[in-house]
């Protein structure tokens, strides 16, 4: 394990450990950072510079748009692997997208900073859980191409926390919320073992994802209170501003609701 240099200050480590471009070496620093969430300091009003080279990653996948990353049938062996390295790579992206919510902005209250800690630390996890499945069927991360859909929107948002908080999580990683349901339907069809494991992973990251998007919905209305902003008018406002992509049906009502979205909102999404 990549030691952390004394004395540990999160925002600082969590820059760190998003420059990091080896996948194994960045897991092991989110979650090293995490172990020490009840003791670490946070500089909470220290102004970071980002350096070049943001996010650190792997030399593979190969990075493409998403209309040129080709499909496969997943009830072949190669493209259930290629499916499932979809994923793994949504949640490589996802360390990196919450390591940059701890560093990129000053002045949140320390939960904050705690609560994006454990999202860093449960998207290695489930990074980790992926990637050794894939390496169980004979392949690796970095095996297929892959978009940067995620981090696409992480960049654009990069100068506005409020932004960040509707667009990110409350937004595109609400779209997972959706997406695995059908996919973990699909994968049972598919019926062979490493589908059916693939299922049960997937409800391990449903579950951590309901949480994570709760987050996000909680710091976004902090921020609206604070701003004197409605967040309905207002998430409209920023979605038209920095071209949220359309939500596409159907959604995981259930699980909209435990992340905290309320019934207007919902009301709004499904119209």
């Amino acid at each position: 394990m990549t030691p952390l240099p004394p004395p540990a200050e999160l925002r600082q480590q969590a820059l760190r450990a998003l420059l990091e471009a080896d996948s194994e070496q960045k897991v092991l620093l989110a979650q090293a950072l995490h172990a020490q969430a009840a003791t670490i300091s946070i500089a909470i009003d220290l102004p970071l510079q980002a350096p070049a080279g943001l996010p650190g990653c792997p030399d593979r996948p190969e990075l493409r748009s998403h209309l040129d990353v080709p499909k496969r049938s997943p009830f072949t062996h190669e493209g259930l692997a290629a499916l499932l390295h979809a994923v793994t790579h949504i949640e490589f992206n996802a360390i990196n997208l919450a390591l940059d919510a701890i560093w990129r902005f000053p002045g949140m209250p320390r939960g904050y900073y705690l609560d994006w800690l454990q999202v860093a630390a449960e998207e290695a996890h489930h990074f980790s859980l992926l990637r050794t499945h894939l390496q169980g069927m004979g392949y690796d991360y970095g095996d297929f191409p892959a978009h940067t859909g995620l981090w696409d929107m992480t960049a654009k948002t990069e100068g506005d926390v409020l932004a960040r908080m509707a667009l990110v999580p409350r937004t595109l990683e609400a779209r997972g919320l959706d997406a695995t349901p059908p996919m973990q339907a699909k994968l049972r069809k598919v019926g062979t073992p490493d589908a059916l494991r693939a299922v049960d992973i997937l409800d391990i990251i449903l579950r951590d994802e309901i949480g994570h998007v709760a987050i996000g919905n909680h710091w976004y209305r902090h921020l609206c209170a604070q701003r004197g902003l409605e967040p309905v008018a207002t998430y409209a406002v920023l979605a038209r501003q920095y071209g949220a992509p359309r939500l596409k049906g159907p959604l995981n009502l259930d699980a909209r609701r435990q992340a905290g979205f309320d019934e207007a909102e919902l009301a709004l999404l499904g119209s």
